[in-house]
C-alpha cells in the first residue's frame, strides 16, 4: 500500500505532537493546517524465505513526513510494535529536528515490524535488502537518506547500500549514512549524539572555572549516555551518579569515569552491568530526583511524568534521549526554576554528522575526525544561541523558541498552488 501526498494520511500521535507545540503559542491555525499531515506514506509487505525454508510476510513503513526543506533524513528502526503512527510521529519529529539545525533536509523516518532477536543474520540480510527493493523508487541521495535507529547498524546500512547500488548500477554512497567508514560512513559518526550535547554543556558553563564543582546525573549508560559521561569526566565535571536498566551507582564525591569504562567495556562494547559496580546503588528513579546541577536523561522517553515531576531537583536537563519529559510537566519544571535544553538541539549531534556524511559522499570527500568535530561544533552552537536569542528576545523557553524555530523555516518553504 503506498499513499500519496494528496491522500493526506493523518498521524494519531503526531496529532498529539501538534497540539503540544499549538499550545505554546508557536503556530497560527494556517501554519498547523501545513504541517498536520504527512507528505508521502508507505506501506510495504514483502516475502522473505527463512532458513527453515518458510516463507514469511514482512510489513514495513517509511514515512517522509515533509520534503519542502530537501531530502528525506530520518532512520530505519527494527522493532516488533513498530506502527505507521510512531513512525508517522518520529518523521515529524525530524523535520523540526532538521529544520531547527539549518540542515537541507526534510524528514523521514522508517520502520520494519519484526523482533530482530528472532532472525538469523542471513534472514535479517534478507529483511534489510526486501526494504530497499520495495522502496526503490521513493528513496535516494535527493530524495530520502535513511541511517540507523533502533535495531539496526552499521552493517545492516551497508547491506541496504549495496542493494541499493545493485538496483541503481551505480555506486551511490550518499544514499544512506551510519555506514561503517571503510564503506563512506563519517568519523566521528557513532560519537555525535553525546559530542553534539556536550558542545552545548561547554557554553552553558563556559563562565564556570572550575567544572568540579558543576555536579552531573546521567539516566541511561548506552552509546550516548556513556560517551556524555566520558566527555564530561574528562573534561573536569563531576559525574556523580549513572545507570543503566540494572540500576544505578552514585558518589557524591565524583565517579572514576575512566575506570568503570574499563570495567563494563571490552573492545567498544559493554560486557558489565551498572549494578555490578562498588559504590552506593541507587534505582533509576531515585537517580533522576537527586539534587545535581545537571540531569542528563540518556536512555528512555516519559522518565520526567506527573508522578515524580514535583520531586526533580537538578538545576538544569538536558535532553539527550528523545522526549524524556513528558510535555504536560514541562510547566511544573518551569515553575520550579528547572531550565530544559530540548533535545530537539540536545540530541542533534547524530543528525548533523549524518548530513557531514551525506555531503562527504556527494562531494568525493573524507573529513577527518577534527574536522568533523568543529564543523558540528559550529553549526550546534550557532543553532543553539539562535534559540537562546529568541527565547530571551520574546520570553520564551528554549523548546518553545526552538519549536517556533523549526516551524517557521519549514512553513516559509511550503509550497501552495
Amino acid at each position: 500500500m503506498v499513499y500519496s501526498e494528496n491522500e493526506l494520511i493523518f498521524c494519531n500521535n503526531c496529532k498529539i505532537e501538534i497540539e503540544n507545540i499549538k499550545k505554546q503559542g508557536v503556530m497560527s491555525k494556517v501554519e498547523l493546517l501545513l504541517v498536520k499531515h504527512p507528505q508521502k506514506v508507505f506501506q510495504v509487505n514483502y516475502p522473505i524465505v527463512k532458513d527453515d525454508g518458510s516463507i514469511e510476510i514482512i510489513t514495513a513503513y517509511r514515512v517522509q513526513y515533509n520534503l519542502n526543506l530537501g531530502p528525506g533524513k530520518g532512520g530505519i528502526r527494527f522493532h516488533q510494535d513498530v506502527d505507521l503512527d510512531e513512525v508517522s510521529e518520529l518523521a515529524f519529529g525530524m523535520m523540526l529536528k532538521t529544520s531547527v539545525t539549518g540542515l537541507p533536509f526534510g524528514g523521514a523516518k522508517g520502520g520494519i515490524r519484526i523482533n530482530p532477536k528472532k532472525y538469523s543474520k542471513v534472514e535479517l540480510e534478507k529483511i534489510s535488502r526486501g526494504y530497499v527493493r520495495e522502496l526503490f523508487d521513493a528513496i535516494g541521495p535527493k530524495k530520502d537518506v535513511p541511517a540507523p535507529d533502533v535495531n539496526t547498524n552499521p552493517e545492516i546500512m551497508s547491506w541496504m547500500l549495496d542493494e541499493y547500488e545493485k538496483i541503481a548500477g551505480e555506486k551511490s554512497p550518499a544514499f544512506i549514512t551510519g555506514k561503517p567508514v571503510a564503506d563512506g560512513g563519517s568519523e566521528g559518526r557513532d560519537k555525535s549524539t553525546a559530542m553534539g550535547g556536550f558542545y552545548l554543556l561547554n557554553e552553558e558553563y563556559k563562565d564556570t572555572e572550575d567544572k568540579k564543582n558543576i555536579s552531573v546525573a546521567i539516566q541511561g549508560f548506552g552509546n550516548a549516555g556513556a560517551v556524555m559521561a566520558e566527555l564530561l569526566y574528562e573534561n573536569g565535571y563531576k559525574v556523580v551518579a549513572i545507570s543503566d536498566s540494572s540500576g544505578g551507582v552514585y558518589d557524591d564525591s565524583g565517579l572514576n569515569i575512566t575506570e568503570i569504562m574499563d570495567e563494563l567495556y571490552k573492545d567498544g562494547k559493554k560486557v558489565g552491568r551498572i549494578n555490578s559496580l562498588k559504590g552506593d546503588k541507587i534505582s533509576n528513579e531515585e537517580l533522576l530526583e537527586l539534587s545535581v546541577d545537571l540531569l542528563v536523561p540518556a536512555a528512555l522517553g516519559g522518565v520526567i511524568n506527573s508522578e515524580n515531576v514535583e520531586d526533580i531537583r537538578a538545576t538544569k536537563i538536558l535532553e539527550l534521549a528523545n522526549g524524556p519529559i513528558l510535555p504536560n510537566v514541562e510547566k511544573v519544571l518551569e515553575s520550579n526554576g528547572i531550565s530544559v535544553i530540548p533535545g530537539l538541539i540536545a540530541n542533534s549531534g547524530g543528525v548533523i554528522v549524518s548530513y557531514f556524511e551525506w555531503e562527504q559522499n556527494l562531494k568525493g570527500e573524507h573529513w577527518t575526525l577534527e574536522e568533523v568535530n568543529r564543523k558540528l561544533k559550529e553549526r550546534i552552537v550557532g543553532a543553539f544561541y539562535k534559540i537562546k536569542d529568541l527565547a530571551q528576545k520574546e520570553n520564551l523557553s528554549l523548546r518553545k523558541a526552538a519549536n517556533k524555530i523549526a516551524i517557521t523555516r519549514v512553513i516559509k518553504n511550503v509550497n501552495v498552488n
